[in-house]
């Protein structure tokens, strides 16, 4: 098993920050590293979702959507293969913090006999993590002014 994690502070409610997370259709316009995702943020909804790491190459996959709980969490499993070859359940926390803003965190957890095999491209993962989180704390917050 390996977990990759990244979090950010983002000034605007969480209600904001999903608003611009669950419009997959915009992706394109914000998102270094999840360029696209067609289906919709409903639990046993699958997805088609394209990937674009850091120095590695595209991938697409089609997971489900295994938690979608508004303005708080999102989460979906992909798999390669069989279950327990390589499975990625991936997720999206959000929490509002002291400051009236939201703590977002992305991770993803992986399983399976492949991991061990793909280290090198987790570590572009969690690049692609880190880019997201500036991407889209740079999006809400350019769409929203908060109450000072």
């Amino acid at each position: 098993m390996k977990v990759l994690e990244s979090h950010i502070d983002i000034d605007a409610t969480p209600e904001r920050v999903w608003a611009v997370l669950t419009d997959f259709p915009a992706f394109a316009q914000w998102n270094p590293f999840i360029t696209s995702i067609a289906g919709s943020p409903i639990q046993g909804q699958r997805l088609a979702i394209t990937i674009r790491p850091p120095d590695a190459r595209a991938m697409s996959f089609k997971p489900t959507v295994t938690a979608s709980e508004p303005n708080r969490h999102l989460a979906w499993l992909g798999r390669v293969g069989l279950p327990r070859i390589f499975d990625g359940a991936h997720e999206f926390t959000l929490e509002p913090n002291e400051r009236g803003g939201t703590s977002f965190t992305q991770r993803e957890t992986f399983r399976g006999v492949l991991v061990p095999l793909l280290a090198g491209t987790l570590t572009h993962t969690l690049h692609g993590f880190q880019q997201m989180n500036e991407a889209i704390k740079q999006r809400v917050e350019s769409l929203t002014v908060m109450p000072r």
